[in-house]
């Protein structure tokens, strides 16, 4: 195996589902005091979703609090509460290709914009034939880090 050409820096969000989201913003919002950010709607992703964050600066962790548009479609957003966590890290692209190259499975889609604004891709929770690693049950989130969060997570690892 080749060596890593990538870092993951660290977690940028977790995503939870709920059916309807009211019980996650008492909790998230009302009690542990998570501010909302934002608010992210979309038909192909069945997804309605409250951008929530905790912490600061290049160290921020997104909490996104979700529930689907229509709970018989898919993707079932609200199926798994933990719906998947993302990871930071500070090449996309090279990450994706070494990975794919070592058989880890992504799911459907490839790189793209994410609800953040930051280009995303996931690998897949299941593995298969052809690339047998995948998040065993887990639904993983790779998300590019802007500039400010690679260079802050430098600082942080040579101090």
């Amino acid at each position: 195996m080749t060596q890593r050409p990538f870092k993951i820096l660290g977690i940028q969000q977790i995503a939870i589902g709920a059916p309807s989201k009211d019980k996650l913003k008492t909790l998230w919002v009302d009690m542990l005091g998570l501010e909302v950010t934002g608010n992210f709607v979309s038909e192909r992703e069945n997804v309605d979703e409250d951008i929530c964050a905790m912490g600061s600066g290049p160290f921020k962790v997104e909490v996104d609090l979700m529930q689907p548009l229509d709970a018989e479609k898919k993707p079932a957003v609200h199926t798994t509460p933990l719906n998947h966590v993302g990871l930071w890290v500070d090449d996309l692209p090279k990450a994706v290709e070494w990975l794919s190259a070592n058989g880890v499975r992504f799911a459907p889609g490839g790189i793209r914009r994410g609800a953040a604004g930051f280009d995303i891709t996931f690998l897949h929770p299941k593995g298969n034939e052809e690339f047998p690693i995948g998040g065993e049950g887990v639904l993983i989130e790779l998300v590019q880090a802007p500039a400010e969060v690679v260079d802050a997570f430098a600082r942080l690892a040579a101090s």
